[in-house]
């Protein structure tokens, strides 16, 4: 069985052109279009989609390789390109256990369109189970969708918005709709995005103002709250890999930089390279060995999502474990990188200062640490007695 090779799709010299534009796009505050457009014409936005639809037929396990190596180069945009990852790839989920309600988005996909993630709402921390948008049903079975979707990745290009709204009017009722709406009159983009880090992925907030999403593309009803509905578990489980390693990713940027530093960095006391310090040493070793174990949980873990693994209920605190302990893992690594590089790395230009103020947005994706946390409890102890 040949190894997989992630240069074969993101190779080194598509890597160098990302980064050098990635220091002017977090400057300027502005979307990377160059970098969407490479990777449209690499292919990348169909990676999770069959050969047979036009895609390149790879599995989660691959797209999280790549993800983490574009992550090294562009962290901005291997976020923002996730964003449409996750839809395919819960595509691509649902397919494998006979589902077919996401192949328009496979082809959609192959064909050049851009899906963004609209799931994400101010005040809301039930996330997946339960939604403040308003999903009013029309007679013709399509769904109008008013309300305000925050962190909108992609916000500039995408074509189709996946999100959630809740349906109180229904016989059925309340019922938690799952659908796609297009760009539309109804459908307002603010240009309100300025962060500290991450700005590149222009997650800007947008207001829907009745957005029609059609009978065609009413993907999924499911009850609110906490449920094993394989729309939930597609979206849950290829959200935390897919984000866990973007921040995985920026670790290793982040080690390679320490390296190189430690290796072209002489001290004045000893006259020898700060490689041959045993404190940075002692530093780098510690960078390694905690860098070292996420890799291969994402392997482990994307392959099992892959291979249809059952872990029963012990699925969710796994999926929130790894992206946790991927993002707590990158802020040390970061963090310790800074202090190997020195004051250099505190200039606003520097590569290292970037990637300090990027990682930190890890901490406000779901799972959050509380959540993530309360998952673990949950699935080991039982849930809290009322």
């Amino acid at each position: 069985m040949t190894a997989f090779d992630p240069a074969l799709v993101l190779p080194d010299d598509l890597l160098e052109r990302f980064r050098e534009r990635a220091a002017v796009h977090d400057r300027e505050n502005t979307f990377p279009d160059d970098d969407l457009a490479e990777l449209k014409d690499a292919g990348y936005l169909a990676i999770l989609v069959p050969t047979e639809l036009g895609g390149a037929g790879l599995g989660l396990a691959e797209a999280s390789v790549l993800q983490q190596r574009l992550a090294t180069a562009a962290p901005a945009t291997a976020l923002a390109v996730n964003m449409h990852l996750v839809w395919t790839g819960v595509a691509k989920v649902l397919a494998d256990r006979g589902l077919d309600a996401l192949r328009f988005v496979q082809e959609g996909a192959a064909a050049g369109e851009v899906f963004a993630f609209g799931i994400s709402e101010a005040g809301n921390d039930l996330v997946l189970f339960g939604s403040d948008t308003r999903a009013e049903p029309l007679d013709d079975g399509s769904y109008a969708f008013t309300g305000t979707k925050i962190f909108t990745s992609l916000a500039p290009v995408w074509t189709q918005l996946g999100l959630h709204g809740l349906d109180t009017t229904s016989p059925d009722a309340p019922k938690l709709v799952y659908a796609f709406v297009p760009r539309s009159d109804a459908v307002v983009t603010r240009d309100d995005w300025d962060t500290l880090g991450m700005r590149a992925t222009q997650s800007r907030t947008t207001e829907l103002h009745g957005a029609t999403a059609p009978a065609d593309r009413i993907v999924r009803r499911v009850d609110p709250g906490p449920q094993p509905d394989p729309i939930v578990f597609g979206i849950f489980s290829v959200f935390e890999l897919l984000l866990a390693s973007v921040y995985t990713g920026i670790a290793r940027r982040a080690l390679d930089l320490a390296v190189t530093t430690a290796r072209r960095r002489t001290s004045k006391r000893t006259g020898t390279t700060y490689a041959q310090d045993p404190d940075i040493r002692w530093r780098i070793a510690d960078m390694g060995l905690a860098y070292d174990a996420l890799p291969a949980q994402l392997q482990s873990l994307a392959t099992d999502v892959d291979r249809r693994i059952d872990h029963g209920p012990l699925w969710f605190a796994k999926l929130s474990g790894v992206k946790h302990r991927a993002v707590t893992m990158a802020k040390q690594v970061v963090d310790d990188a800074v202090l190997v590089a020195g004051g250099s790395s505190y200039a606003a230009g520097s590569e290292l200062s970037r990637l300090y103020r990027d990682v930190l947005a890890g901490l406000f994706h779901p799972s959050d640490p509380e959540s993530a946390h309360a998952t673990v409890a949950t699935a080991w102890l039982g849930p809290l007695e009322t």
